[in-house]
């Protein structure tokens, strides 16, 4: 049986599968794969598990073998140099008085390049940002600006929950998030209470989406005029998970509706 890896190459980074071949590593492993940037050494986060063909993509390469004592000594002087170049740029930004945010460094594990991730209003102009980088780091330099998202991703946090960011922790894409989903889960519209870290809507607004859109296909609509043995009136509240609704008659008087009761009914009725 196949079997497939997860590894990152960066803390809150994107997940990659590959295949572990003849090797066996386990959690917190290091390895080196090749990447399309050259050789990389990435860590383990998912033990070896068999290939879900709808999961996992459809071609995996394998990785080349496990990291050596001196190759992780390499990542740490890596993460010592990124350190380092971060200073240097962010010294540089305020002598140019560049209106960016530096979020973060990422310097290729075999030294060919180096990326400065950032977030900005609008567009920059880093032309001589990127000439003194390029002088004092002596290797291909990017200047990438990024989404504020992806700044939530890398920087981590906790988030309202009490818990870590969800992007820096399992989530390994983003999803279209939107403000019907609030509304849908008759969560409260204030943006501080439906916000996350990064100032977008929760991603976590997205979990059980689907779950409330089929729990209210066979429940009316909230305002939606009704009429029952009790007399006419309109559906002024919903509790979804509880599968029942509220209407308040034309009286003044409020009458729950429980559909659960109602299914054991419907469930008990004898065939015609």
């Amino acid at each position: 049986m196949e079997k497939v890896i997860g590894i990152r190459f960066r803390k809150g980074g994107r997940l990659y599968h590959f295949d572990p071949g003849e090797f066996s590593p386990a959690k917190d492993d290091y390895v080196i794969v090749k990447t399309e940037q050259g050789v990389g050494l990435g860590l383990v986060v998912e033990a070896p598990c068999p290939r879900n063909p709808t999961m996992h993509p459809r071609e995996i390469k394998k990785i080349e073998r496990m990291a050596s004592e001196d190759e992780i000594r390499q990542l740490v002087e890596n993460a010592e140099i990124e350190a380092d170049a971060k200073a240097f740029c962010l010294e540089k930004i305020a002598v140019h008085v560049l209106p960016m945010n530096l979020v973060d460094v990422e310097y290729f594990f075999d030294g060919s390049k180096i990326i400065f991730y950032f977030t900005a209003e609008g567009r920059v102009d880093f032309r001589e940002l990127l000439k003194d980088l390029v002088r004092r780091l002596r290797t291909r330099v990017e200047l990438r600006q990024i989404g504020i998202r992806n700044q939530a991703k890398m920087v981590g946090g906790l988030g309202g929950c009490g818990r870590p960011l969800c992007c820096a922790t399992f989530l390994k894409n983003f999803h279209a998030v939107s403000i019907k989903m609030a509304k849908e889960q008759n969560l409260s519209l204030n943006p501080a209470k439906i916000s996350g870290a990064c100032g977008r809507l929760m991603c976590c607004l997205q979990y059980e989406h689907e779950t409330y859109k089929e729990l209210r296909k066979d429940m009316p609509k909230m305002g939606k005029k009704v009429e029952l043995p009790e007399g006419k009136g309109k559906v002024v509240r919903q509790n979804v998970i509880g599968r029942s609704y509220t209407v308040l008659l034309d009286d003044g008087k409020e009458i729950e509706i429980d559909l659960k009761e109602s299914e054991r009914k419907t469930e008990g009725r004898p065939a015609e």
